[in-house]
């Protein structure tokens, strides 16, 4: 790695490795951003730890060479997509140190970062919605409250990816008869260019078309959801039921339902603010968790990685105000 300088501040590495790229911060223990990069999809699961750990490693790479201490960073704040398990961020969190990141590192699910970066405190509950759906609470007393986030198989349900998965099986049945018309099989064969949706249906068995795809349809599914197709609406309220579900577990795990807590929002999904969506949302959780408080992201979750590495350093207040003011959308403050 790069050179440094003899008395320089401390630095964090910050890293916010998600399902569609990886986003790097070096960050002076003043809080000041001092260099950012961005490089490809985060995928220990499947792509390895390894090669997980070198798409970050591509971001630095790409730094100016006086941004990268040598000798590594005082502090690696890492906050990553597939560390669904305490296993998982230990074996990451060995591949940084082994690459010469730097000899203190903490690795955590990306949850963590969106709930930092978006909590006016330091505990709360997080829900993201993008590609998959997990959920985080963190209580005041520093309680841990997760799920292993592992797909239907640990009981996951919606996200981008499950929204359109479940769009298909509802289209594949309608167009055959099993089930009830819906305006998505029109959306999904207008989508990818096919003449029917089981002609996609063998595109995506034979390998002609990813699977990963798929999830380029759930910004139809919602439109057709706002336009009242009713197979359509059926799958945003689940989807609304879930971040819901998710939350609550959280906030009951922790003691934390009778106690005003805030509820952050983050993902695609999520935080494109989709009309039908929002409303289901403020809805469901009047009901089900009437004392939190929903607050959608408006700070990108690399934010939350470094305010997770100051407040490790002991940074001041003022730091941590200072790189959130950094980031800070037009208009707001």
């Amino acid at each position: 790695m790069g050179g440094g300088l003899v008395g320089r501040p401390r630095l964090v590495l910050a890293v916010d490795g998600g399902n569609s790229k990886t986003d790097v911060a070096v960050i002076s223990e003043h809080g000041e951003v001092l260099a950012t990069g961005r490089s490809g999809p985060f995928a220990p699961q499947r792509d390895g730890v390894a090669a997980a750990v070198g798409v970050v490693r591509r971001a630095l790479d790409a730094l100016e060479p006086e941004a990268v201490p040598e000798g590594g960073f005082d502090h690696v704040s890492a906050c990553l997509a597939g560390a669904d398990l305490p296993v998982e961020e230990e074996a990451l969190a060995r591949e940084f140190a082994a690459r010469g990141f730097g000899r203190d590192v903490v690795v955590r699910n990306d949850t963590f970062a969106l709930l930092r970066a978006g909590a006016s405190a330091a505990w709360g509950v997080a829900v993201v919605c993008g590609a998959g759906i997990n959920a985080v609470g963190v209580s005041p007393t520093g309680a841990v409250a997760r799920f292993p986030a592992l797909g239907r198989i640990s009981g996951d349900w919606g996200g981008g990816q499950g929204l359109a998965e479940e769009a298909l099986w509802h289209a594949v049945r309608a167009e055959d008869g099993r089930g009830l018309p819906t305006a998505l099989t029109g959306l999904i064969t207008s989508h990818f260019g096919t003449a029917t949706v089981e002609e996609l249906v063998l595109e995506v068995h034979f390998g002609r078309v990813s699977e990963e795809l798929l999830h380029e349809l759930s910004p139809g599914v919602l439109a057709a959801a706002g336009d009242g197709d009713a197979v359509a609406r059926s799958l945003v309220e689940r989807q609304a039921e879930e971040v819901t579900a998710m939350a609550e577990v959280c906030l009951r795990r922790l003691g934390l339902l009778e106690t005003p807590t805030e509820v952050v929002l983050g993902g695609g999904m999520l935080t494109a603010r989709d009309p039908l969506l929002t409303s289901l949302l403020d809805s469901s959780f009047a009901v089900r968790t009437p004392r939190a408080k929903p607050v959608l992201a408006d700070l990108p979750p690399i934010v939350g990685a470094g305010l997770l590495g100051l407040e490790h350093l002991g940074a001041a207040e003022g730091a941590r105000a200072r790189l959130r003011a950094r980031y800070e959308p037009p208009g707001r403050g």
